[in-house]
């Protein structure tokens, strides 16, 4: 029912018992998360299957990552090449987050909200890679983990589909809001890693609860006929 089954005016039969959908996902770090971070950027997907033939009732799974910073430089390849051999090491502060609940709405009408709840985790970490500086070489040849932590997150989230098509796979408009209550964690933010003059680095990370509001436009779509 999140892609908005075909309109009855239309008559196009039964709606899909399973959604698929995708959005741009803005973040807006909540608390003392937000006295650390400023935002986030990113994209999320989901997953509904329908308990009930109407379509008031589902099971909603989420999964999505964003990125809250990055820095970018570039540095000789080795110390004994020098500057001949130039590369990009880019590291990025990433979130992501995966939960699982149930989910109620309006399956009828030209607007149909719903809302949802849900159980799930929180992942943050920084990634450092390293990639050529020639036209098209985007692909990273080397990578590590500078720091990782993971807590449990639970939270609900409220939205409006809009129907655009209906059919078999109807299509409509996600537009929406997700509170995540996350627990506290380590992460770094930019700037958090101290590069030495011998190569090695220091970390420096930060400690706080890690909660966000997550704002998202997206796509939501029908996968097939169920019955009627």
């Amino acid at each position: 029912f999140t892609a908005a089954p075909a309109l009855s005016a239309q008559g196009t039969g039964p709606s899909p018992q399973a959604f698929a959908g995708g959005a741009f996902v803005y973040g807006a770090p909540q608390g003392e998360f937000a006295d650390r971070i400023d935002q986030a950027f990113g994209a999320r997907g989901h997953l509904l299957f329908r308990f009930d033939d109407a379509g008031w009732f589902g099971l909603r799974l989420d999964g999505g990552a964003l990125i809250y910073g990055q820095e970018r430089f570039r540095v000789p390849l080795s110390s004994t090449i020098g500057g001949r051999i130039m590369v990009d090491v880019t590291t990025s502060n990433n979130i992501l987050f995966l939960g699982v609940g149930p989910q109620i709405g309006m399956p009828d009408g030209r607007f149909r909200p719903y809302a949802n709840g849900f159980i799930g985790l929180t992942y943050l970490n920084t990634t450092s890679s390293v990639t050529g500086t020639r036209e098209g070489e985007n692909d990273p040849f080397a990578s590590t983990t500078n720091q990782d932590d993971a807590t449990f997150a639970y939270g609900g989230g409220a939205g409006i589909f809009v129907p655009l098509r209906g059919g078999a796979n109807p299509i409509s408009l996600d537009i929406g809001m997700t509170y995540h209550r996350s627990g506290e964690a380590d992460y770094l933010r930019e700037g958090d890693i101290e590069d030495r003059p011998d190569g090695s680095i220091v970390i420096h990370p930060v400690h706080s609860w890690t909660d966000m509001l997550n704002l998202h436009l997206g796509i939501s779509v029908g996968l097939g006929r169920g019955s009627q």
